[in-house]
């Protein structure tokens, strides 16, 4: 028992609880986890698998919070009220339900965030299509994104609108009939680069911030995740531009300040004409800091876990030069009998992680590899790992 805490549950059975999972274990600590697919990737390594019928499964809610001494989350779109009925009953939950309430909102996380003096890309609550139409006019006709306010990732919920005919289509589509508070417009922002930057904090208020990464989607799925261990790149360069390291802390600093978090969180950012804009919060650990695990003395897993059991947090120095991640994504759907490339890749020295999903989908996340080193970025364009289905 660690500070009063014997068994640790956790609300999602996927990757990301995976990685938590190893931590905990290490620690010599239980584990209880809640998941509607008794196939999922904890399922089998648990102490408590909580077999529920859906994210909305108030019993299974419950016996989660039987099971467990404190819970904690691997993604944010989960039943609000649900974690509510556990916190009024006494139970912990970090990141907290109130930060987890604005923030799985997307209008009302930006709403949150330019209020405390965040920048954030322009952006308008959509409540119907007479405003979806009036907003199109008053932006001057220009594209913009319209995007769903709860529950999208990996582009979904997004529609890139470029022309007036593609309104009604848009609209349609993200489900803006089923209420009026499901869509909010956004400023199509041209970016040079996409960043984020991984900060846990702790019980005690005290915060460590991980590498500014720079990361590159394809088909708006996260592809690859670069990090450097400071702000000159390998050939003595400052690869971020004056300034922009430590305006992406700071910005990082002020989100985990703006919604009290606790845990691991992460800021996504877009660098557009020397400044930058907050895309999106996560309050979980997140993709863009699996380089943390091969790559830093201390990974985003293991200060999440540290930070909500009430623990020091550990140091986020990297032990190499330079990390290059890159996702292994499904390319066709059926059940995984292996990977092609996967010795390939280890004799190069990466550091693989296959994340044990039965089936593969187009799309879906099925393991990464980090390479470390000063040779990283050209070992990493050598590698391809593949799922091998049927």
């Amino acid at each position: 028992m660690i500070n009063g805490v014997k068994t640790i549950g956790i609300i999602g059975g996927g990757q990301l609880g995976l990685m938590m999972l190893e931590f905990i274990r290490r620690l010599g600590l239980k584990v209880a986890v809640l998941d509607p697919d008794p196939n999922c990737p904890c399922a089998k390594r648990v102490d408590h698998y909580i077999d529920a019928k859906s994210f909305n499964d108030r019993v299974a809610f419950l016996r989660l919070a039987q099971a467990s001494d404190v819970i904690t989350y691997e993604f944010e779109h989960i039943n609000v009220a649900l974690l509510r009925i556990l916190e009024q009953a006494g139970h912990k939950i970090y990141p907290s339900v109130d930060s987890l309430a604005i923030i799985q909102d997307k209008y009302t996380q930006n709403l949150a965030m330019e209020k405390f003096g965040i920048e954030v890309p322009k952006f308008v609550a959509i409540p119907n299509m007479e405003e979806l139409n009036a907003y199109w006019c008053r932006y001057e006709k220009k594209p913009f994104m319209l995007k769903s306010r709860f529950g999208g990732y990996d582009g979904k919920g997004n529609f890139l609108v470029q022309h007036e005919q593609d309104l009604e289509t848009a609209f349609k589509q993200l489900g803006g009939y089923a209420g009026e508070d499901r869509l909010m417009a956004e400023e199509l922002v041209k970016f040079k680069r996409e960043l984020s930057v991984v900060a846990t904090r702790g019980l005690d208020g005290s915060c460590v911030f991980y590498p500014v990464a720079e990361n590159t989607h394809k088909n708006s799925i996260l592809d690859t995740t670069c990090i450097y261990d400071s702000k000159v790149d390998l050939f003595g360069n400052e690869w971020l531009g004056e300034g922009v390291w430590d305006q992406a802390v700071d910005l990082s600093r002020k989100v985990m300040e703006c919604f009290d978090g606790v845990g691991s969180f992460c800021t996504e950012m877009f660098e557009a004409d020397g400044r930058l804009l907050v895309n999106e919060v996560a309050p979980r650990v997140h993709n863009s800091g699996h380089p943390t695990l091969d790559a830093c003395v201390t990974s985003q897993f293991e200060n999440h876990i540290r930070a909500i059991l009430g623990l020091t947090l550990g140091s986020t120095e990297m032990t190499t030069p330079f990390a290059a991640m890159k996702n292994i994504i499904g390319c066709e759907n059926g059940k995984i009998i292996g990977f092609e490339g996967r010795e390939k890749a280890v004799d190069l020295g990466a550091h693989v992680h296959i994340y044990d999903k039965a089936a593969s989908k187009v799309g879906r996340k099925l393991g990464h590899f980090t390479i470390c080193g000063k040779d990283a970025y050209g070992l990493l364009k050598k590698i391809n790992i593949k799922a091998i289905v049927r």
